[in-house]
């Protein structure tokens, strides 16, 4: 049997850390939580390699250094209240769960999202609120959300989204169709900024059907 807490902690430095991920908060939070209870059982072994994984209904569990990296670049902090939009897998999930107050995540798959739950049930998460629906309807009764992340990519950013962000708030989403830019979005004062990290590769961000 794999020693999972070894292949955390060399996943932790060969593959985040190594990649300049410095936030130990963020890397206390990879080094934490059980990836491989998270993915299909037949897939386990291969938890903590470099890449995203099938969870099935078309939908991937991220690349561990993608999850750390849009975890960072988000600033958190221990009182803050998060909107994640893609459930999925709950794995992103769990990570938040473990840097903040409280955790607002929604997911239009509904099989996905009632999977995630049990299983963060499972590992005792307390503060997570799920929601089955529309993620780029977001979560406006709940709102506002000092930071807001985004888990599948939409062709570009839900204005309804950047009403729910908190003053000072930050939001990090995949933007694009064929190809797509990591992008953080921030507001202050009234104003937006925007800043393109780097290029990913996600699932497109799923759509209410008619």
């Amino acid at each position: 049997m794999k020693d999972f807490k070894v292949l955390r902690e060399a996943m932790v430095q060969r593959q985040i850390a190594a990649r300049g991920v410095r936030d130990p908060r963020v890397l206390e939070a990879m080094r934490t939580v059980p990836r491989h209870a998270f993915v299909p059982p037949d897939l386990r072994a291969m938890a903590y390699e470099d890449e995203p994984l099938p969870i099935g209904e078309g939908q991937t569990i991220s690349q561990p250094y993608i999850v750390a990296a849009m975890t960072e670049a988000l600033a958190l902090r221990p009182e803050d209240r998060v909107l994640e939009i893609g459930t999925g897998s709950g794995y992103q999930t769990a990570v938040l769960a473990g840097l903040v107050a409280e955790v607002w995540t929604v997911e239009i798959v509904a099989a996905l999202s009632e999977r995630a739950r049990a299983v963060l049930s499972g590992l005792d998460y307390r503060n997570i609120r799920f929601r089955i629906g529309d993620g780029a309807s977001g979560w406006p009764e709940a709102a506002p959300f000092e930071a807001i992340i985004v888990t599948a990519a939409p062709a570009g950013v839900p204005p309804r989204l950047k009403d729910q962000l908190a003053e000072a708030g930050r939001m990090i989403l995949p933007v694009g169709v064929e190809f797509q830019d990591l992008v953080l979005v921030g507001r202050k004062g009234g104003e937006w900024r925007e800043e393109r990290l780097f290029s990913v590769r996600f699932v497109p961000l799923v759509k209410p059907r008619p």
